[in-house]
C-alpha cells in the first residue's frame, strides 16, 4: 500500500499545504506562534497522515489514519474561518481555500468508504 504520492487526495492535500504557507506568510507576525502555526500543523497533518496510513498492512489501519486526516481538515476549516473573521484572510482566499478543503474532505470520505467496503 505505498502508492500514496500517486493518490489524488494526497496530490490535492500537497497543494494545500503549499498554498497555506504561501497565505498565511501575509498573517501578522505576532500570530507566528498562534493562528499561523495552529493552521499550518494541520493542514501538514492531512497529507502526512495519508501518507502513512498508506504505508501500513491493512484496509483498517489505512481507513484510522484517513479518519485522522479527516479530523485535521476539519480543524484546518475552522481555523481558516477564524482567520477570515478576523480579518486575516480576504473573501476570496477563504472561498479557495474552503472549496480546496471540502473537495478533499470529500475525497477522504469516498476513498474511506472504498476501503470500509472491501
Amino acid at each position: 500500500m505505498n502508492y500514496f504520492k500517486e493518490l489524488k487526495v494526497w496530490q490535492k492535500a500537497i497543494e494545500l499545504v503549499t498554498e497555506t504557507y504561501l497565505v498565511t506568510k501575509e498573517f501578522p507576525k505576532d500570530e507566528l506562534f498562534g493562528l499561523v502555526s495552529q493552521v499550518r500543523r494541520c493542514v501538514v497533518s492531512i497529507p502526512s497522515n495519508i501518507a502513512e496510513g498508506c504505508g501500513r498492512k491493512t484496509s483498517k489501519d489505512f481507513s484510522n489514519f484517513l479518519g485522522v486526516a479527516l479530523g485535521s481538515s476539519f480543524e484546518f476549516e475552522t481555523q481558516i474561518i477564524i482567520s477570515k473573521n478576523i480579518g486575516y484572510l480576504s473573501n476570496e482566499q477563504f472561498i479557495l481555500l474552503e472549496s480546496e478543503i471540502q473537495h478533499i474532505q470529500n475525497m477522504i470520505i469516498k476513498l474511506q468508504s472504498s476501503l470500509e467496503n472491501k
